[in-house]
Formats: structure tokens, C-alpha cells, sequence
């Protein structure tokens, strides 16, 4: 019972992180990466949900089938794959608005950054 509750919180954990650090970028990207609709707190809690999903079930799928190309490009090529990621949830989630894929490269390089500032918060 004790293993369940430690995953759920750091599923719980990774989730608000996720939302987060999405909801930074679409300020600091914004009209380039931006949500849209009425409601912007559960946009962006969908978006973080849909994000964190798809990192935690797809991610390690597509990672271990590019393996070759992430190896020859020292690991770059996780930046690609990451932003993927994030393509993916605005093909899902219909209210995240991304102008093209070197956007969504730069949102994703700044959702990993933010994230870890985020991460290194809460350690502390």
C-alpha cells in the first residue's frame, strides 16, 4: 500500500511540475505556443496531463526505437523526441495552439529546462 502511495504522489508530483512549466512557456512563447479557450487553468492542467501521459507511456517506446540516432547525436537527439512530445499533445489537446515544429523544439527545450529548475525546487 505504502509503494501505490509513493508512485501516485510522484505521479501527482510530475503532473503539477509538467502543468507548471507548460503554463511558463506559453506565457514566455506566447502567440507562438498558446492556449486557447475560456478556460485557461483547466487548458493548461489537461495540457500537463496529456503531456505527462504521453512522456510516461510513449516516450520510452520512441526513445528506444531511435536509439541509434539519440547515440550518434550524443543524446540531442532527446531534444527532437521531446518536442515530438509536446506536437503531440497540440494534435490531442485542441485548446494548446503551436505555430510549427521549430516552436514546439523551443517549447520543449524550455518546458525540460523549467522542469528541472522546478525539480531542483522541491528536492531542496
Amino acid at each position: 500500500m505504502a509503494r501505490r502511495d509513493g508512485l501516485l504522489m510522484r505521479f501527482v508530483i510530475r503532473w503539477v511540475v509538467s502543468t507548471a512549466a507548460v503554463a511558463v512557456v506559453t506565457w514566455l512563447l506566447n502567440p507562438h505556443i498558446r492556449i486557447e479557450g475560456a478556460d485557461y487553468l483547466s487548458a493548461v492542467i489537461l495540457v500537463g496531463l496529456v503531456l505527462g501521459l504521453l512522456n510516461a507511456l510513449l516516450r520510452p517506446i520512441v526513445i528506444f526505437l531511435t536509439l541509434p540516432a539519440t547515440l550518434i547525436t550524443f543524446g540531442l537527439f532527446l531534444i527532437v523526441i521531446n518536442a515530438g512530445m509536446l506536437w503531440l499533445t497540440d494534435l490531442i489537446v485542441p485548446a494548446l495552439v503551436i505555430e510549427s515544429f521549430g516552436w514546439a523544439l523551443l517549447g520543449a527545450l524550455l518546458i525540460s529546462i523549467v522542469s528541472m529548475i522546478l525539480y531542483a525546487i522541491l528536492k531542496s
